[in-house]
């Protein structure tokens, strides 16, 4: 089975950009996009074959995530409250026979860290559904987690412990999520392997030289550690300031 998870940071713009060459090629089972950044009625996106799931923000023009899955699923909820609503559209979970399918786009705690409380209370929130959902079937989450793990996962660590997405304090959660029954499976695949990067700023020639970051993720139900068939990180395929991320699994 193959996933695709992709931050497009606004699909109008993407789509302007190659997204549905990327798609098609690709012919994924599931795919998942993080930052949408509309409301419902914005766009009119044509995939023969595919379900589509779509969480959108109150807010116009910011956050929202979507999933295409060829398969139906038997159920489809949002965020993780028994409202089944959210006013960023962060989250989708997707309900299948053998597992859960839940993509996201973890809160920025911004240039400042004014939104690091936040951040961190909902990095908590997460886990715990998570966990929850992992208790009845595997789980495979995705999507843009907004955290550099580890030192190998940026170019330059030394000069951005203080700064969002690299403090230890969203470091911490990410570890706690992975200290409780899921793994990482780019780095269990690839535990040492450098200059493997899914963001980089549009800063001049900041993409060009590779001097990014890896925060888009595929997380897993540690119990799927051998179903894993391929991780891979997608990039050459430009349109965002994020690439493509890819999963091939074996679920029978």
């Amino acid at each position: 089975m193959k996933l695709v998870s992709w931050n497009v940071n606004g699909i109008r713009a993407c789509v302007g950009k190659g997204f549905l060459d990327y798609f098609n090629e690709m012919d994924a089972d599931i795919f998942c996009i993080q930052e949408s950044k509309l409301q419902e009625g914005q766009i009119n996106l044509e995939l023969p074959g595919y379900h589509q799931y779509w969480n959108y923000a109150k807010r116009k023009g910011y956050s929202g995530t979507a999933i295409f899955t060829k398969k139906k699923p038997l159920s489809v909820s949002y965020g993780v409250g028994p409202s089944d609503e959210e006013e960023e559209g962060r989250i989708i979970t997707l309900e299948f026979k053998k597992f859960y399918m839940v993509t996201v786009y973890t809160p920025n705690s911004q240039r400042d860290l004014a939104r690091i409380l936040y951040r961190l209370s909902w990095e908590d929130q997460i886990r715990d559904y998570l966990r929850e959902l992992d208790e009845h079937k595997p789980v495979i989450l995705c999507g843009d987690l907004n955290v550099a793990h580890n030192e190998i996962d940026l170019k330059n660590p030394k000069s951005n412990r203080k700064n969002s997405g690299f403090t230890m304090e969203e470091r911490g959660k990410m570890t706690e999520l992975l200290g409780s029954g899921f793994i990482d499976t780019f780095r269990h695949l690839y535990p040492d392997k450098e200059g493997a990067y899914t963001w980089w700023s549009y800063m001049n020639k900041v993409r060009e030289r590779n001097i990014g970051w890896r925060i888009d993720y595929f997380i897993i139900s540690s119990r799927l550690a051998e179903s894993i068939q391929a991780a891979e990180i997608h990039s050459h395929v430009l349109g965002s300031d994020h690439c493509p991320v890819m999963l091939d699994i074996e679920m029978d």
